[in-house]
């Protein structure tokens, strides 16, 4: 197995690229902006539009598909640990990371409910709804709510659908919701409201992670996933307002897992355990330390651990809601424990370069 490679929270991850925007829109920011050699990367403008591509990592701009991504990538940066769609979007909308905002994993213990919660849905991991309001889950102000302070304006510009759901009652408080039906709505809505200075916009694709996800990467799915990528980037690039820069990251990288190496964790070494995390990082609250010996997984305590999610301060709940330890997946594999979801054959959440690296892409209409 791969040494794991914690994200550099000191200015080369997803953390850092919010926090450079924030510095360069109010002047200050709580978490360290970019590395000076990424941050020269980003024209300075007025206003900036931020593409999120759910599920893109690096690695995968190598597809045939990708052209116009690939040729817009300067840089990689680090996704935060673990490399999941809520932490990474929790990452984006508090300027902080993960140890600082508090959710720390997709599927993720959260002790006023006494349960392990999915993070997306905010239901059971069984699919029962829970009676949770999750606007205030995460710290406040966020950065939506700093920005506006400052007299900026942060807009999200993402599918209708996703409006109102709890993890876009969590994730965008304080943020001005634009829904689109269709990619020509996305692209046009980020066009025209990038045009008025003082503006964020913050852009969200799901294609990609869908496709992985589902289909795999060799699958036509997939490769008619990242073509719509390709497309809203290089429309985005091609009609972008004179002096506004465009910017494009991900959130994590996919890895395929055939069934092969889809390991099932034993109903009988579930007792006296609760698991979490997801199937590339498995938290594991109790001590399962001796489930590494019998599968291809290393244990990892939460002492081990801490840095992973960041530097402090940590935010009050974090020990409460952090596992004991966490059995990262050897290289190529994947752990599911009896409410795990078998049927996905893209996964993320480890350490890999693949799961980790996503990235940065650039483009300023002179």
């Amino acid at each position: 197995m791969t040494a794991p490679q914690a994200p550099d929270y000191s200015g080369g991850s997803l953390v850092n690229l919010m926090a450079e925007l924030e510095v360069r829109l109010t002047g200050s920011a709580p978490s360290p902006p970019l590395h000076i050699g990424l941050a020269r990367h980003l024209p300075a403008a007025p206003s900036y539009i931020i593409v999120l591509f759910d599920g893109l990592g690096a690695a995968q701009l190598r597809h045939p598909a990708a052209t116009s991504l690939a040729q817009a990538q300067v840089a990689t940066i680090d996704a935060p640990f673990p490399t999941t769609t809520t932490v990474s979007l929790a990452t984006v909308a508090t300027g902080v990371p993960p140890a600082q905002h508090g959710l720390i994993g997709y599927q993720l213990l959260v002790p006023q409910l006494d349960v392990v919660v999915n993070t997306i849905k905010w239901t059971t991991l069984w699919g029962e709804s829970l009676d949770f309001e999750t606007t205030d889950f995460l710290p406040s102000p966020n950065l939506w709510e700093r920005l506006t302070a400052k007299g900026g304006e942060p807009v999200t510009v993402q599918p209708a659908h996703f409006e109102g759901s709890p993890l876009s009652r969590l994730i965008y408080r304080g943020c001005r919701f634009e829904g689109a039906s269709s990619i020509e709505e996305i692209i046009t809505a980020s066009i025209q409201l990038a045009a008025v200075p003082g503006r964020l916009v913050f852009t969200y694709l799901p294609h990609v992670d869908f496709a992985a996800h589902v289909h795999g990467q060799g699958a036509k799915e997939y490769a008619a996933a990242v073509s719509i990528a390709d497309t809203v980037w290089s429309s985005l690039a091609a009609r972008l307002p004179a002096g506004v820069t465009l910017i494009g990251t991900a959130d994590h990288g996919h890895v395929d897992f055939p069934r092969s190496h889809q390991v099932k964790i034993a109903r009988a070494d579930h007792e006296g355990l609760v698991f979490a995390g997801d199937g590339r990082a498995m938290y594991v609250h109790g001590d399962g330390a001796a489930l590494a010996e019998r599968l291809p997984a290393t244990w990892y305590p939460r002492a081990g651990i801490d840095g992973w999610w960041g530097p402090g301060p940590e935010h009050p709940a974090l020990d409460e809601r952090a596992p004991d330890g966490l059995l990262l997946a050897d290289d190529g594999h994947l752990l599911l424990h009896r409410h795990s979801d078998d049927r996905m054959i893209g996964n993320h959440g480890g350490l890999t370069a693949a799961e980790r690296e996503v990235p940065l892409l650039v483009r300023r209409q002179p």
